[in-house]
């Protein structure tokens, strides 16, 4: 039997659904660093996150701005391309349609680019970052999230590979059209949903 057969298993052994680990997957209780480039620092105040592209009013609201605005604490399962999940995350912050509903959608938009640091980008239609669960998240697990997490604050679409859920974001570009983002360009699939094992082109 395999590591991911045996990892399945266990996954029974625990009381847990094996219907929440998508195919190709395994589940680990830790929290895998990933990323591209290094750790941003910022001092008291540096961060900001820009609303901008085809919206009727683009604004930037820095982290106490947005730690002001109606808040949502939940708790999902995340599942990273490189076949590690994690179940029952807790992460609380602001969701993304509160923040396109204040920008004011213009007709036509489709989908969005999150900027984040460094010239990152990473691409999704409209409809999958304005789902409940789609926030611009600031706390992990109670706490203010790691730096080596994406803190101060990243964005966290738990349904789809956590590549497309943007550390260090800066920027959500609307947009009339789709745009591959870093790693789209370089081989990952344009959209990644885990349960279809969309890790790369052609899957």
């Amino acid at each position: 039997m395999g590591f991911f057969d045996r990892n399945r298993n266990e996954v029974i052994a625990r009381g847990l659904d094996p219907a929440r680990l998508p195919p190709g997957q395994y589940l680990t209780d830790r929290f895998p660093v990933l990323h591209v480039g290094d750790v941003p620092e910022y001092a008291p105040g540096e961060w900001d996150l820009t609303i901008t592209g085809l919206v009727d009013r683009p604004f930037t609201l820095g982290l106490d701005e947005l730690q002001a605005l109606p808040s949502v604490t939940l708790t999902f399962d995340i599942h990273c391309v490189t076949k590690w999940s994690k179940f029952d995350t807790t992460w609380k912050g602001v969701r993304v349609r509160d923040l396109l509903d204040q920008a004011g959608l213009q007709p036509g938009a489709s989908h969005v680019i999150e900027h984040a640091e460094y010239g990152y980008t990473t691409n999704l239609p409209l409809a999958d970052i304005t789902t409940d669960e789609a926030i611009i998240a600031y706390e992990f697990e109670g706490e203010p999230i790691e730096p080596i997490h994406g803190g101060p604050v990243r964005v966290v679409v738990p349904h789809l590979y956590f590549w497309k859920s943007a550390k260090w974001v800066r920027a959500l570009e609307v947009r009339d059209s789709d745009r591959a983002g870093f790693w789209e360009r370089n081989g990952y699939h344009m959209y990644g949903d885990p349960f279809r094992e969309q890790r790369h082109w052609g899957d």
